[in-house]
């Protein structure tokens, strides 16, 4: 089992009190990430929950929850994200940024939201065996997008690694799984 900890940073200081912790963790071919949001919810744009999720694009224009997940040693990854309003999709791309395409091998993704006045916290248990062979070691990058009810987004990553917020950067897949 490989386990981690995490606490997100803005990449530029947030106008609002925020906190973005949590944990991810691998045991054989299940992965499990849970965030925790804590802080003033009141002025940041959470989506409603839904009935019946789905897959949507663009969820990363609000508030929503990121996994960047790579083989070792291999250009290609996953963009996972995750909506508060239960909403989800999984992109695929080639190398940075490149041949982005949905990633079709996976047609349902639930996970669970709970919320009270200053948490929002999300759990994600992912069968990773539907996207590739698990006999590999991952890349993980932990993110997430927090719309302002002023207009601003803020961008939380484990580590920015570059002059501007930029998830896709691989050096920012800072844990192993």
């Amino acid at each position: 089992m490989r386990n981690h900890a995490f606490s997100l940073q803005p990449f530029e200081p947030p106008k609002i009190d925020l906190q973005i912790t949590g944990e991810i963790t691998r045991l054989n071919h299940t992965l499990t990430l849970n965030y925790a949001l804590k802080g003033d919810l009141e002025k940041i744009e959470i989506p409603t929950t839904v009935d019946i999720p789905t897959r949507k694009d663009r969820l990363w224009e609000t508030t929503c929850f990121e996994l960047f997940l790579g083989k070792h040693n291999y250009t290609h990854y996953w963009e996972f994200n995750l909506s508060p309003s239960g909403d989800w999709n999984i992109y695929r791309f080639e190398r940075y940024r490149e041949v982005m395409e949905l990633e079709h091998r996976v047609i349902i993704l639930p996970f669970n939201v709970i919320r009270d006045s200053n948490s929002l916290f999300l759990e994600l248990e992912f069968n990773m065996q539907c996207l590739t062979s698990i006999d590999r070691n991952f890349d993980v990058s932990i993110t997430t997008v927090i719309k302002h009810k002023t207009g601003d987004t803020s961008y939380w990553a484990v580590k920015h690694c570059g002059e501007k917020a930029d998830f896709h950067l691989r050096d920012s897949f800072l844990f192993y799984v």
